[in-house]
């Protein structure tokens, strides 16, 4: 298919186009070669083109007329590259319509083709569209022609050539008119990138020279930054994971540093500057960035609300109203009041007799607090951190697993876990002794897990000593002394180790463990016998028979 046409054989035009047909072009001989008659093509003497006459002038400003393959040639042959014999006088061998005839009427129409842009082609008078008549455009002449003005220089858009060309012609644009329109786009494109490296290279403006170090500034230069402590103060709440360049800009947007670049650049600079914590920060106003950082590594300036593993809701309330100033019992109140607005998932709630249903969902981390903050955001921040935590799991699959009965309970017996082990390393075996407690094949305790620390948390409490008397005449559901089984809820907030050994304890048939030195020490044992000497040091631990 040559560029001129989409058809097969010798179709110089769409088979739909109004021009093709027995008026059209003579029976097309200007493309196939043969004349109206049959036989060799007609050569007819026509006025020469007013042109600049440039013998080596490149077609349409460089481009030669593009072929796909091979180029055909009037006499139905195929070009080979060697020269065809004299060009009749008045055709131009590097435009492949200069030596037509004209269309129609003689020498009063003008030659649209002896023009490089001309579109749409002429029409017979009884089938010419309507189309507004435009000067031919010259052909360009790298020699007379100056430097093409880019819309970057202009003030225009490139993307101009795109957004104003015309609907109404894309049924033809088969036929090499949007060639050109790409091809001077493209042109001018480069002719800018040409003309800005030129001025980069020579350099030597006044102009190029200041533009070009106040971009090298700005990438390159120091950061603006203020100089010394400052003064005044505010609060800056650094968020859980906020990296260099989020605390900067949230510092500069409080005033504190200059600009996020000089703070990034101290905190690189300090050797513990990547150990700033999320917290809620008191700082001075317009401080210079090292400054900035030396205060926010002090425990000092840091406002932040820590929560320990282990703790139980009771403590964290007491904490809050502490911090936000309030009076005892007021984030307790909201806690039981608005519990089921604060982003509890599905599986923790209906679940009977639970005396706090946040226990356990308030997890051990560290949470910027403001002095101006309500108790409810704060809960629904840490109630959000558990939800996260929790969900990195498959909670409901290795429930079952575990035999469980749910995420409910593989948080609960976490909660044992934590409040029972003493070190990370107890807490795999102490989790051992949960699981092997409930099974139904448990004939040593008969199911009771027999937990102090569930006692204690009933009672509100943290005792060492219990009575077996009180402890045994209490019914209610949270003592494992007289209750088969877990917990109604979590009697705490475990953290990430207790959860990961409550998911993976171990498997050696621990049943028994006695914290023989009655605080820090725990001795796991297989069998009562082994209980009762564990029992034995702890007694003699104390200086009791």
């Amino acid at each position: 298919m040559t560029e001129y046409g989409r058809g097969a054989g010798h179709e110089p035009w769409h088979p739909e186009d109004p021009l093709y047909g027995d008026q059209g072009w003579a029976g097309q001989q200007a493309v196939q070669g043969q004349g109206p008659y049959g036989g060799q093509p007609q050569h007819y003497q026509q006025e020469p083109q007013q042109q600049p006459q440039h013998p080596q002038q490149p077609y349409y400003g460089g481009q030669q007329p593009q072929y796909n393959d091979q180029q055909q040639y009037a006499n139905g042959g195929w070009d080979t590259g060697q020269q065809q014999g004299a060009v009749p006088y008045g055709m131009n061998p590097a435009d492949p319509y200069s030596g037509q005839q004209p269309a129609y009427g003689g020498a009063e129409h003008p030659d649209y083709y002896a023009a490089p842009d001309a579109y749409p082609p002429p029409q017979p008078p009884n089938q010419r569209r309507t189309v507004p008549e435009q000067a031919p455009e010259p052909e360009w002449d790298a020699d007379l022609e100056g430097p093409e003005e880019h819309p970057f220089f202009a003030g225009g858009n490139d993307d101009d050539d795109d957004d104003g060309y015309d609907d109404s012609r894309e049924p033809r644009r088969g036929r090499g008119g949007d060639r050109r329109g790409k091809t001077k786009k493209k042109k001018s494109r480069n002719g800018t990138a040409c003309l800005f490296v030129a001025l980069v290279l020579v350099g030597g403006g006044g102009g190029v020279a200041y533009f070009g170090y106040q971009f090298w500034q700005e990438q390159f230069g120091a950061a603006p930054d203020y100089t010394g402590a400052g003064s005044g103060s505010t609060q800056v709440e650094i968020p859980q994971g906020a990296g260099g360049y989020e605390i900067g800009s949230l510092l500069e947007k409080a005033g504190v540093v200059k600009s996020q670049g000089a703070f990034v650049a101290a905190q690189n600079k300090n050797p513990k500057g990547k150990n700033i914590q999320a917290g809620v920060y008191t700082l001075n106003k317009k401080m210079s960035a090292d400054n900035a950082v030396t205060e926010m590594l002090k425990p000092s300036s840091r406002n932040a609300l820590i929560i320990p593993e282990g703790w139980r809701n009771v403590r964290v309330y007491a904490m809050i109203d502490k911090r936000l100033d309030l009076k005892a019992g007021t984030t307790e109140d909201v806690a039981k009041a608005k519990s089921k607005d604060l982003g509890l998932p599905e599986w923790a709630a209906g679940h009977p007799n639970v005396k706090d249903p946040l226990e356990g969902f308030l997890f051990p981390a560290s949470y910027p607090v403001a002095k101006n903050a309500k108790p409810e955001d704060v809960l629904k921040r840490m109630v959000a951190r558990a939800n996260q935590e929790y969900g990195k799991q498959d909670m409901e699959a290795e429930a079952k697993k575990l035999g469980l009965d749910g995420p409910w309970e593989l948080v609960t017996v976490a909660s044992l876990v934590q409040a029972e082990g003493k070190t990370d390393k107890d807490f795999r075996r102490m989790a051992e002794v949960v699981y092997n407690r409930l099974k139904p094949t448990n004939t040593q305790t008969n199911q009771l897990l027999q937990f102090d620390s569930a006692f204690n948390y009933l009672m509100g409490q943290s005792e060492i000593e219990i009575s077996e008397s009180e402890i045994n005449s209490n019914k209610d559901p949270y003592n494992t002394y007289t209750r088969k089984g877990l917990t109604p809820g979590p009697i705490g907030n475990p953290g990430n180790e207790a959860l990961a050994a409550a998911l993976k304890p171990t498997a050696d048939g621990w049943l028994y463990f006695v914290a023989t030195d009655g605080q820090h020490k725990t001795e796991f044992a297989k069998t009562y016998s082994e209980f009762q000497e564990l029992k034995n040091k702890f007694n003699e631990s104390q200086g009791s028979d």
